[in-house]
């Protein structure tokens, strides 16, 4: 059988393995951060009704520029943003990918504060950027001080800040953009995937961006919205960065079917954001439960909880599959991530974690 070594394959992939997490069959799912609640009725209609009205024409491309769906994500983030300040494509990754693509490439670098989106640093080694970990403070904090000495240090071309943060859930003080963006030679990219979950007065890099055209933010439908099979992420950012990606973006990436399901998920928002409120009621439930146990917990403004299980994390996430429940081993020493599901799932989580 042919291998990888086999294949004249770049010298930088070889001995990798593809990002992803175990996809098991289990009572209880809980490690990658969906939404585990399913798509409501009247949403399905709306959506196949959508699909239905562009099967006819599938034999034309689509909207290169996806002009009415970034109208629609434009009016949903309000903040005065128009749709030549906003691009969408295949979920934030390719977005982020799309941004090194234009900002990054060989010979530059990015930078990212770890433990952080474990996705980042293969974004930069697909697109030849050069990866630099930057370290985070106490209790995986990070200072505006802090973030400031290593980017004045490293003087990346590309910044990555996660607001809240992946995988320890907290989201940043806007002191830390704001002086990055005043210390960073480059792009600032602040990564909101997790931003409808943001505990009550929580700003959103998005109240800075007047003025600040390299900043980007971007966001995702994969979470809040439950459309994480219809793969639709976006930014927002300057005009001039909406044209500098449109530069290396591929012919058509987002199809007619991708662009019609989004807007009508986006039309039905309501709907669809309606189980925000009781997702983050299981989240600092999960919190709770685990500190009034003695457990060191991260605070979390994300649809999950970083919590320390005071061991080997990879024994204790096998105790938890044979318990039924998948969590997320994310290769910090001693601590494992859990998603917070609905109210029964969480239930399973701490009857498996009392166990524990």
């Amino acid at each position: 059988m042919t291998t990888l070594d086999d294949l004249p394959i770049r010298d930088d992939l070889r001995g990798l393995t593809p990002y992803g997490a175990p996809q098991l069959d289990v009572p209880v799912r809980l490690n990658t951060n969906e939404n585990s609640y399913p798509v409501p009725d009247a949403v399905v209609d709306a959506i196949g009704k959508a699909l239905a009205a562009e099967l006819r024409d599938l034999n034309r491309y689509p909207d290169r520029d996806a002009v009415a769906l970034r109208a629609d994500l434009a009016e949903y983030l309000g903040h005065g943003l128009t749709v030549d300040q906003v691009w969408a494509a295949n979920g934030s990754n390719e977005i982020q990918q799309q941004l090194l693509q234009a900002f990054g490439g060989p010979g530059r670098t990015a930078l990212g504060f770890t433990p952080s989106y474990s996705m980042h640093p293969l974004l930069a080694l697909g697109t030849g950027t050069g990866w630099i970990p930057a370290a985070r403070g106490v209790d995986f904090g990070l200072t505006a001080a802090e973030a400031v000495a290593q980017v004045r240090a490293h003087r990346p071309d590309v910044v990555f800040l996660c607001s809240p943060n992946n995988p320890t859930g907290t989201a940043l003080d806007p002191a830390v953009v704001a002086a990055v963006l005043d210390e960073a030679p480059g792009m600032v990219v602040v990564d909101e995937a997790y931003a409808e979950f943001a505990r009550p007065g929580t700003v959103s890099a998005l109240a800075v961006l007047p003025g600040h055209p390299r900043l980007v933010v971007t966001r995702t439908m994969s979470k809040a919205f439950g459309f994480a099979g219809g793969r639709l992420g976006y930014l927002a950012a300057d005009p001039a960065v909406v044209r500098a990606v449109q530069l290396v973006r591929l012919p058509y990436h987002l199809s007619a079917l991708t662009q019609a399901a989004a807007r009508a998920a986006l039309a039905h928002r309501d709907a669809l954001l309606g189980t925000v409120a009781e997702i983050m009621a299981q989240r600092d439930r999960i919190v709770a439960e685990l500190r009034a146990r003695g457990q060191r917990v991260a605070d979390s403004d994300a649809n999950f909880v970083l919590f320390e299980v005071g061991g080997d994390q990879a024994v204790a996430w096998r105790r938890l599959l044979d318990a039924g429940v998948l969590v997320r081993d994310v290769g910090l020493p001693g601590w494992l991530r859990v998603t917070a599901g609905t109210p029964a799932e969480t239930d399973a989580f701490l009857s498996a974690m009392e166990e524990l």
